[in-house]
């Protein structure tokens, strides 16, 4: 995967036009040529509706494919456009990950009776109520499918906790109460115990939950050819059962099949303690780095850049670390909301898509555009991702050693000949630095790849250069 780059490839506002396979299968041969190894797709099995993105899972087995919640395609497309997408993507040799929803069910297609008790939102060990029954929409015989796939049909008890009580018509969070049913331990500890996000919660202590999630993940992977997968809202679900999986379809389809997991926590600790007990067999998305280059956007010239890669994933676990800039749950009116803001963003680009550590993912809002709008950051993430292509690689020299500006210098290497650069970044005011690029380089001449700068800088005879930079900007130099 040397100098892999991922896209996400969808935001919160696409369209309800069932054409994003299609578009992503012609686009296939210009995400190719820019430099885009990967693309990590939306879900794209049933939802509770049509228009809904894909996290709001009903039948994961349904790829649009059958007559369900009153479609038949997805907000994406059918099963055949995706699967035709697909092919498409690897004939351009881009690898293919699902967004993969295994934390919850809605929308189920009857009611059942059964015990529960009313928990604290806040503390979700706190119990509001001693048991009392309930009526939930957890039956689910997906009519539609007639058992193609699988027979398996799901029951309360294979959640732990519903967010809706038909019977008295009212939303919370309802516990399941039953034999051996309690929220998992091995969960984030926000609210007390994070088990609980949202719709029914799959219960992923019981056993016949286990096996069919299993028997869906090898299943989709063997269908869809896929080379990886996302998996989302991690943070709520038994680690234990993560492993396990990943294990179970390692094993069909080999130890190179991808996963990154989206575990939305900015502390560091807290990451490096879940990699552990997951035998660092996934990657995560490097949330405190992304939290860092928000603020550094919303401060401005106050905030010190010698800071920005504090308590980073991508310093400490360089090899397990997806670096973003944002995505559908960072972007404006999300319920992580945390954009970076646009002055920023070119900056915080140039740094993950240039430096050595990291598996940078793209957002598709920030590549093509938001609710249809053009993006303005197109131009430089096509430039940056050509920097990527010729110039980023070897060894690394950082330079964060002042509040403004600072930079790195990759040293290139023998197998790509004229490779090596040097990065320069401001937050604040035009700046200099002078740095060490290589002895053997003394004599070169070299200039600024973006055209943000028209001055030339000729190397030292010790090797060193002054590199300039405009003012809230970068600076990429490279050979003449």
């Amino acid at each position: 995967m040397e100098n892999g780059v991922m896209m996400q490839y969808f935001e919160w506002n696409l369209p309800n036009d069932g054409q994003l396979w299609n578009k992503l299968k012609q686009d296939a041969k210009h995400l190719h040529e820019i430099g885009v190894t990967a693309v990590w797709i939306p879900p794209a099995y049933k939802a509770d509706e049509q228009q809904d993105e894909g996290y709001a899972t009903y039948d994961l087995f349904d790829l649009g494919e059958f007559e369900q919640k009153g479609t038949v395609r997805t907000k994406y497309g059918t099963k055949e456009e995706l699967k035709s997408m697909i092919d498409e993507l690897h004939k351009y040799q881009i690898s293919v990950y699902l967004d993969t929803v295994m934390n919850h069910k809605v929308a189920g297609d009857y009611t059942e009776k059964f015990m529960a008790q009313d928990v604290d939102p806040e503390d979700r060990h706190k119990m509001l109520s001693e048991p009392y029954e309930i009526q939930a929409w957890t039956g689910y015989t997906f009519p539609g499918r007639k058992d193609k796939y699988s027979d398996f049909k799901w029951h309360w008890y294979h959640f732990s906790g519903v967010e809706w009580d038909d019977a008295k018509r009212r939303s919370g969070i309802f516990r399941v109460v039953g034999e051996n049913k309690y929220w998992n331990d091995d969960v984030d500890d926000e609210k007390g115990n994070y088990d609980y996000l949202l719709g029914n919660d799959l219960d992923l202590d019981h056993p016949e939950v286990i096996a069919e999630l299993n028997k869906w993940g090898l299943w989709v992977s063997e269908e869809l050819k896929l080379d990886g997968m996302r998996l989302d809202a991690i943070k709520h679900m038994r680690s234990g059962f993560i492993k396990q999986f990943l294990e179970v379809v390692r094993k069909e389809r080999g130890d190179s099949f991808y996963a990154v997991g989206e575990y939305w926590n900015g502390d560091l600790e807290t990451l490096d303690a879940y990699l552990d007990s997951v035998g660092n067999k996934l990657n995560l998305f490097d949330v405190p780095l992304h939290y860092n280059m928000y603020q550094a956007s919303v401060e401005g010239e106050k905030y010190d850049m010698r800071h920005l890669f504090d308590n980073a994933l991508v310093i400490n676990r360089p090899t397990l670390a997806v670096t973003f800039v944002d995505n559908h749950d960072s972007q404006r009116g999300s319920s992580l909301e945390s954009q970076v803001k646009d002055w920023f963003k070119p900056i915080a680009y140039a740094l993950i898509l240039l430096m050595k550590s990291g598996y940078p993912c793209i957002f598709y809002g920030d590549y093509y555009g938001v609710k249809g709008e053009k993006s303005p950051h197109r131009l430089i993430l096509d430039i940056l991702l050509d920097a990527r292509r010729k110039y980023a690689y070897g060894e690394v020299e950082v330079y964060f050693d002042h509040p403004a500006t600072v930079g790195f210098v990759r040293m290139g290497d023998d197998e790509h000949p004229g490779s090596g650069l040097a990065l320069l970044v401001s937050d604040g005011k035009e700046g200099s630095k002078t740095m060490h690029v290589g002895e053997h380089r003394k004599g070169e001449v070299w200039y600024e790849f973006t055209g943000n700068r028209k001055e030339k800088v000729t190397i030292d005879e010790e090797g060193n250069g002054t590199f300039l930079v405009s003012a809230a900007n970068l600076a990429i130099w490279v050979k003449q």
